[in-house]
């Protein structure tokens, strides 16, 4: 499949670059700065700004999939809705935020004491992202939230998904490895189960 993943150049983007390189798709990997995308087999990098609504439609238009892959508060996503609407893209897929999952009938996990103060305004935004794709028409999104911990760590194939509950381990640990998060998002890609919908990948 042809597939393009804005925010190529940070932590899950370029994970999810990796692993659609290592499945044989071929992949348009966008960021400001492309020279910081790893050079991989059947990777364009590419010079693109996701705050530019009309540049983004250019460079996903011809896509099967787009992928957007940025901080919420670095970006707009009326632009990024817009872009994968006017592409006419096939898919669309947003790497999500843990804060919108539940952790009990109800209650968010940002609404939550322990929730650290210095992510909230990111997760508050991601579920902002969230709300605006369920209200979506006629775009065939998927948005996809890692667990509480986003983290290096290494690529296993072994996880849970689940959907708007949050998912942690026998001790209680809610995690998830950028390479594993990869994984989970290229299955989706390939063998689509969750069409306007989000789910959740974890341990």
């Amino acid at each position: 499949m042809k597939i393009a993943v804005a925010g190529a150049s940070g932590r899950a983007g370029s994970e999810i670059t990796k692993e659609l390189s290592r499945r044989g798709h071929v992949v348009t990997a966008i960021a400001r700065n492309p020279e910081r995308i790893a050079g991989l087999p059947n990777v364009t990098p590419t010079k693109g700004d996701v705050l530019d609504q009309a540049g983004l439609t250019k460079l996903w238009t011809g896509h099967d999939v787009a992928i957007s892959s940025v901080h919420f508060l670095a970006s707009d996503p009326h632009k990024l809705i817009g872009a994968a609407r006017d592409s006419k893209v096939g898919r669309y897929l947003v790497v999500g935020g843990a804060g919108s999952l539940e952790v009990a009938p109800g209650i968010k996990l940002v609404t939550t004491p322990g929730f650290p103060a210095q992510y909230k305004a990111e997760a508050e935004a991601g579920g902002v992202f969230l709300d605006l794709l369920r209200q979506e028409k006629d775009l065939n999104w998927t948005f996809i939230s890692p667990s509480a911990l986003f983290v290096e760590e290494a690529r296993t194939g072994k996880f849970r998904l689940g959907t708007d509950q949050l998912l942690a381990d026998a001790n209680g640990k809610s995690w998830i490895s950028f390479a594993d998060y990869a994984i989970a998002m290229a299955d989706e890609i390939e063998k689509p189960a969750h069409p306007r919908q989000r789910f959740t990948v974890g341990y």
